[in-house]
């Protein structure tokens, strides 16, 4: 067996047989039959289709193909569908889709929104009007067919009407026939008309076919329905005149099926004469049969006696080659039913002039799916690689963290070990400068005095001033002098002079904290403004906390006279750092 991806299947639902075919397609876009199957359906018309019935034999037959699966391209008999020739002013291509949609809606006879349709452009130019099929189709009904297909395992895969893949089988067999010529399918509840010209089509359904004829037997001979149609089969034939004679059950046989292909004539005239003058056709120049009916006896002859045209077969497998695996006997024996699985598979193998597909919304949406596919197939795969990335990207992250944190974390080790010893070493410095640190204070102490005393003596203005005596004071109070100089001292020292915020002399700690100064400065040009010029320069002093703006509390000069040459002033400063006692 050849790929199932090559294969192709047809499917063609008629209303009381299912046509089953698979194809391969040649390079060149033709078809080669590799099997062919048919089923009857021997249902009475005014039953409908049996959903079951079709879903058994439909699975019979995928069975006898060996078929399990597969994509499918299935027609729909035409009496199920609307179907309506519209014809519309010359129009920029862009503008036919709205305006088709427009006109479906008021053509279709049943809500938009109810139904499936499709259009298709048959005829027209740009200077001339542009002719339109629109078929539609009952929704639900729709659905019901598909899942029964689909209930087989087949995955539809366009879902085309009878008669537009009869017309495509057609010029795909007879492409080189010149002028109009008409296809009768006659099947088993309707006949199909189809006028076809090498740039034009028409169909037209009449209400007449096999059925009409069972039906009529079995109301004659008052049996069922299924028992008319095996005599209709076995005595029937379009009887022409002249013809010898017959069993009584044969020439009333043959009665009901000329009198209704008569009715079927008349029909036939009706719809000739519409096509002439309504669609401008051109004159008929040959006749082909096809359908069920087509293999009835005499029936090519009665239609070209009555059309006095050439009247033949339609042979749908004219172009078509035929694998070794086909049974050549059920072929030939139902090559007229072939039309429609020949046109069907076109669609897949080929360019069809007929592009109708009334596919359901749930197919239409997994079709659009299944294009999508390779890009979310792709969307996904560069997911599924960045997260690999990802992933390699942080193990080796990891492996990288790992190798530095263990290099780090002996580092460390070895840290804590120095660490260890600098803490002992700081317990031994800190042990050393509680042994050293009186022994510092005391220099430091030692040499204090020294500086306070140059600190003193170097911001001493240089002329006409200087000092004749100093007291240490704490607390506000002389340290170091009898009590008798102590009570002397005393009347120089204010409340002011105990330092703000510091201890008094009952402190637990007591300390000098300021220094009491005496001196003398000359009568001069500048008189006591030499005395204020050693205090700004105290103000500035590292050693003294002095408040420039309160130079009252630190110095009192006295007013200078004439009788003097030299006049006494006294100094009050408070220290930075105060002194311990000794």
């Amino acid at each position: 067996m050849s790929s199932p991806r090559t294969r192709i299947l047809s499917l063609n639902l008629g209303s009381q047989s299912i046509e089953l075919a698979e194809f391969r397609a040649r390079p060149d876009g033709g078809l080669i039959l590799h099997g062919y199957h048919t089923r009857e359906l021997l249902v009475d018309p005014a039953e409908g289709m049996q959903h079951a019935q079709v879903a058994n034999a439909l699975r019979e037959m995928l069975d006898a193909l060996q078929i399990k699966s597969g994509n499918v391209n299935y027609a729909i008999a035409e009496n199920l569908v609307f179907t309506r020739f519209v014809k519309l002013p010359s129009i920029e291509e862009e503008k036919i889709e709205q305006i088709i949609s427009f006109e479906a809606q008021q053509n279709v006879p049943f809500p938009i929104d109810e139904v499936v349709w499709d259009y298709q452009v048959v005829g027209g130019s740009a200077e001339e009007q542009v002719e339109v099929i629109l078929v539609a189709i009952k929704a639900d009904l729709l659905e019901e067919i598909n899942e029964t297909v689909e209930a087989t395992g087949l995955r539809t895969s366009i879902v085309d009407v009878a008669t537009m893949a009869l017309c495509n089988a057609f010029r795909y067999n007879y492409g080189d026939l010149k002028g109009c010529s008409l296809l009768v399918d006659i099947g088993a509840r309707t006949t199909n008309l189809l006028f076809i010209e090498p740039a034009k089509i028409f169909c037209r359904s009449v209400p007449i076919g096999g059925s009409s004829i069972t039906s009529a037997i079995a109301k004659e001979f008052d049996e069922p329905f299924s028992a008319a149609e095996f005599r209709k089969k076995r005595d029937g034939f379009a009887k022409l005149v002249g013809v010898g004679t017959a069993p009584d059950d044969v020439v009333r046989v043959s009665e009901i099926v000329r009198g209704t292909m008569t009715r079927l004539h008349a029909e036939l005239m009706r719809s000739i004469n519409h096509y002439r003058a309504q669609q401008q056709g051109s004159a008929l120049e040959r006749v082909f049969l096809s359908g069920g009916c087509a293999s009835t006896p005499c029936l090519r002859e009665f239609f070209h006696e009555k059309l006095q045209l050439p009247t033949e077969l339609f042979n749908p497998l004219r172009n078509v080659a035929m694998a070794d695996s086909a049974s050549l006997s059920e072929i030939v024996k139902s090559a007229h039913l072939l039309g429609e699985p020949v046109g069907l598979a076109l669609r897949t193998a080929n360019e069809c002039s007929m592009k109708l597909n009334l596919r359901p919304a749930r197919v239409v949406r997994r079709h659009q799916f299944e294009k999508q596919r390779p890009f979310f197939v792709a969307a996904a795969a560069c997911f599924i690689f960045g997260l690999l990335t990802l992933g390699a990207y942080y193990a080796r992250a990891a492996q990288v963290i790992r190798h530095i944190t263990e290099q780090m974390q002996q580092k460390v080790d070895t840290m804590r070990v120095a660490e260890a010893q600098i803490d002992k070493l700081r317990k031994q410095v800190a042990a050393h400068d509680s042994v050293a640190g009186p022994l510092i204070a005391a220099i430091n102490d030692r040499s204090f005095w020294v500086e306070l005393l140059e600190e003193l003596n170097a911001r001493l203005p240089k002329e006409d001033i200087w000092i004749t005596e100093l007291i240490a004071t704490s607390g506000g109070k002389p340290v170091g002098v009898d009590e008798r100089r102590s009570a002397e001292i005393a009347s120089d020292l204010a409340p002011s002079d105990t330092p703000r915020g510091k201890a008094t002399a009952t402190s637990a700690e007591p300390s000098i904290d300021g220094i009491l100064g005496r001196g003398l400065y000359l009568f001069n040009p500048k008189q006591q403004e030499v005395v204020v010029d050693y205090f700004r320069s105290l103000t500035v002093s590292p050693f003294f906390d002095v408040n420039p703006s309160k130079q009252s509390d630190v110095i009192e000069p006295t007013v200078p006279n004439n009788a003097e040459w030299a006049f006494p002033y006294t100094l009050k400063v408070k220290l930075r750092r105060p002194m311990k006692l000794p």
